[in-house]
C-alpha cells in the first residue's frame, strides 16, 4: 500500500507541475518571485545540497529566525538549509553558504541527496520531501510542530493523507499537550512535548536606539487593514499624550511602500510627522515607518506599549515572546490561534476587539508590564541530533 501510494502521489505531483509551469513562468516575472519561483520551479541558480549534512527545512522569516538556537549548538559545517520564501532565503544564508530554496515535490527526485538528518519546522507537510530524505538514508524530524484549533478540522478531513505522511516521519517534537494529542491523531509516532522552540533562546538587541521623550508605541508585524486601525487609534491617543511615538513594523517588506503612502496621506491628515527608516535612522517624529529587516528586536528594547500585528484579522497572530522579554505592555487582536502556546507563556498580555483598541491604548496606565513564566527545552532534540553526527 505504502508503495503505492509513493508512486500515486509522485504521479499527481508531477501532473500539477506540467499544469501550472505556464503559470508559474508568468508569475515569475513578477518583483515579488522574482528569486524564488525560478529557483523552486525550474532550478534556475538552485543547485543540490552537499550530502551527509543536516538539513533544516523552515518556511518562513519567523521560522528561519526562530531555529537559530538549535543550529547554533551543531557544528556549522553541517548545516544544510532551505526555505520557500524570499526574506526566508535571506534568513538562512547568513547560517550557511549552504542554502537554498526548496525545489516543488517532484523535482525532489533529481534534487535530493543523502543526508544523515532532515528536520522540518513547524506544519510544512510535504509528503516526497519526507519520504524521499528518508528513502536516501536521513532520520525525519518534525519539530516545534503545531495543530491550532482553527486549523485540526481540515488536517482530520485529510487524515489520510497525513498518516502517509507521518509514516515517513520518525520523530516529532510538538509545541503542547494538546498538539501531540492532535498529532498522534493523524497519524504520528514518537512524539515529544518540548514547547516551543521560540522560547528557547530570544533574539538580543544588535543596535541601540535613543530613545525619545513620551511614550513610544510600536505598530510591530502588521499585515494588510492592520495598520490603518493603529493609526487611527494612535492618532487619539496623541490627543492625550502629545510627545507620544509611534514605530510602524510592517510583516511583510513587499508592503513597505504601500503603508508608506497610508501613513504620507494619513499624517497630512492629521497634521503629524513622519519618515521612513531607511531615509532617516532616528525615531524622533511622531510616526516613524521601519522599513527594514531584522530591526523590529531593536524596536522592542525602547518601546513602552506594543500592538500587536497579525491578531487583528484572523491570520493567526505572532511571537509576542520577543517584546514580553522586555517587559514591553502588549497588546494584541483575538486572533492569535498560531501562538496559543507562547500566549499562555506570558504573563499580562491584553487581548481586545479591533473596535476596543483605541479605548483599552487610551487606559494604558492600569495595563502591565508582561513577563514571561518559562522558557523552552530543547536538550531532547539536540541530543536526537548529535546521535546522526
Amino acid at each position: 500500500m505504502e508503495k503505492f501510494f509513493f508512486f500515486l502521489y509522485s504521479l499527481f505531483s508531477f501532473l500539477i507541475y506540467l499544469i501550472a509551469l505556464p503559470f508559474l513562468f508568468l508569475f515569475s516575472f513578477k518583483t515579488k518571485y522574482k528569486n524564488s519561483i525560478p529557483a523552486r520551479f525550474f532550478l534556475w541558480k538552485n543547485r543540490p545540497l552537499k550530502p551527509d549534512g543536516i538539513w533544516f527545512h523552515a518556511c518562513s522569516f519567523g521560522e528561519a529566525k526562530a531555529i537559530a538556537p538549535l543550529i547554533e549548538l551543531l557544528p556549522k559545517e553541517s548545516l544544510r538549509m532551505s526555505t520557500t520564501t524570499h526574506t526566508g532565503f535571506n534568513a538562512i544564508s547568513k547560517y550557511t553558504e549552504q542554502s537554498r530554496y526548496l525545489p516543488f515535490e517532484p523535482l525532489l527526485f533529481y534534487w535530493t541527496k543523502r543526508q544523515k538528518a532532515l528536520v522540518v519546522m513547524e506544519a510544512e507537510f510535504w509528503y516526497l520531501l519526507f519520504a524521499l530524505a528518508k528513502r536516501r538514508g536521513a532520520k525525519t524530524l518534525l519539530i516545534n510542530a503545531r495543530m491550532s484549533e482553527r486549523s485540526y478540522p481540515k488536517y482530520r478531513r485529510m487524515g489520510w493523507l497525513y498518516r502517509q505522511i507521518f509514516k515517513q516521519i520518525d520523530e516529532v517534537y510538538a509545541q503542547t499537550e494538546l498538539d501531540k494529542e492532535r498529532l498522534e491523531a493523524l497519524g504520528a509516532k514518537d512524539v515529544v512535548v518540548t514547547g516551543n522552540i521560540k522560547l528557547s533562546k530570544l533574539p538580543k538587541v544588535s543596535k541601540k536606539y535613543v530613545k525619545p521623550s513620551g511614550l513610544m508605541l510600536c505598530a510591530a508585524s502588521t499585515h494588510e487593514g492592520e495598520e490603518i486601525l493603529i493609526l487611527d487609534a494612535f492618532s487619539t491617543f496623541k490627543k492625550y499624550n502629545t510627545e507620544a511615538k509611534l514605530i510602524v513594523v510592517p510583516r511583510h517588506p513587499e508592503r513597505f511602500d504601500k503603508v508608506a503612502r497610508l501613513i504620507e496621506n494619513f499624517s497630512q491628515q492629521e497634521n503629524l510627522s513622519w519618515h521612513r527608516y531607511s531615509e532617516k535612522e532616528s525615531l524622533d517624529n511622531d510616526i516613524v515607518l521601519m522599513d527594514a529587516l531584522g530591526e523590529l528586536v531593536n524596536c522592542y528594547a525602547v518601546t513602552d506599549i506594543v500592538i500587536l500585528g497579525g491578531a487583528f484579522a484572523p491570520i493567526g497572530g505572532h511571537n509576542a515572546a520577543e517584546a514580553a522579554q522586555f517587559g514591553c505592555k502588549i497588546i494584541s487582536g483575538k486572533h492569535y490561534f498560531n501562538q496559543v502556546d507562547i500566549f499562555a507563556a506570558i504573563e499580562s498580555i491584553v487581548i481586545v476587539e479591533a473596535s476596543n483598541l483605541s479605548r483599552r491604548l487610551l487606559q494604558h496606565g492600569i495595563l502591565k508590564r508582561t513577563k514571561l513564566k518559562y522558557h523552552t527545552d530543547i536538550s531532547p532534540l539536540v541530543e536526537s541530533l548529535t546521535d546522526v553526527l
